[in-house]
C-alpha cells in the first residue's frame, strides 16, 4: 500500500507543479500589442525618419537614410514609400498602400501591401501597420505590429535627442518588444526638410 500512496502523491504534486508552471507563464505571457487611441491622417502623413527598427527581409539592404512617407489618396488610403541608401550609397525605394482596417476608426490600424493592387486578393498581401506610439505633437512615431515581429521608430527630423529615444526605448522594452535586436539608422543624406502634412496628393492606386 505504502509504494501505491506514495505513487498517488508524485502525481499530485506533478499536477500541482504543472498548474504552477502554466500560471506562471500565462502571468510572464507578453500582453496583447495596443495601437493609439487616435492618429489624425492630415498630421500623421509627410514624411519620417527612421531612427531604427527591428531587422527585416524587406529592407535587408538599407544601411544608412531610410525614410517613410505617407501621402494621403481620394480613396481614403496612403500611398507609402520607404527610402534608403544600401552600401553602395544607391537609393532603394519601396512603394506601398495601407487602407484602414475594417471596423476599426481611430486611424492607427493600417493594413500595408506592397504588391500590386491586382494582386490584394492574396490572404498575405495585407500586413497589419499599427502606430503603437505617437507624440502628441508628431514629433515622433513607432509602428509595429501584433506579433511584435516589425518595429520602426520614427521622428520628424533626422536625429531625435537621446533622452527622447531612451524613453521611448524603455516604454517599448516594459510592452515587451525586442529592442535588443533593434538597429539604429544613420540619417547622413543631405535631405530636404520633410514633406508636412498639409500637402496632399492627388494620385488614385
Amino acid at each position: 500500500m505504502i509504494p501505491q500512496a506514495a505513487s498517488v502523491l508524485y502525481k499530485i504534486a506533478g499536477a500541482a507543479i504543472a498548474t504552477a508552471l502554466i500560471a506562471v507563464g500565462m502571468a510572464t505571457a507578453s500582453p496583447p500589442v495596443q495601437s493609439v487611441e487616435q492618429v489624425d491622417p492630415e498630421r500623421y502623413a509627410g514624411t519620417w525618419f527612421e531612427v531604427a527598427r527591428l531587422p527585416n527581409s524587406l529592407q535587408s539592404r538599407c544601411v544608412a537614410d531610410a525614410t517613410t512617407t505617407y501621402r494621403p489618396l481620394m480613396d481614403g488610403s496612403m500611398r507609402v514609400i520607404q527610402r534608403c541608401r544600401d552600401q553602395d550609397s544607391r537609393w532603394f525605394v519601396t512603394t506601398g498602400r495601407a487602407v484602414a482596417t475594417g471596423g476599426d476608426p481611430s486611424g492607427a490600424r493600417l493594413k500595408l501591401s506592397y504588391l500590386p493592387a491586382w494582386l490584394d486578393w492574396l490572404p498575405s498581401a495585407k500586413g497589419d501597420h499599427w502606430v503603437v506610439m505617437l507624440d502628441g505633437d508628431y514629433r515622433y512615431a513607432v509602428v509595429s505590429e501584433p506579433n511584435r515581429e516589425h518595429l520602426w521608430i520614427l521622428s520628424r527630423t533626422p536625429e531625435i535627442d537621446a533622452a527622447t529615444y531612451e524613453q521611448i526605448v524603455m516604454r517599448l522594452r516594459m510592452a515587451r518588444f525586442p529592442v535588443d535586436q533593434l538597429i539604429q539608422t544613420p540619417q547622413r543624406a543631405l535631405l530636404q526638410p520633410p514633406v508636412m502634412s498639409h500637402q496632399r496628393t492627388n494620385l488614385m492606386v
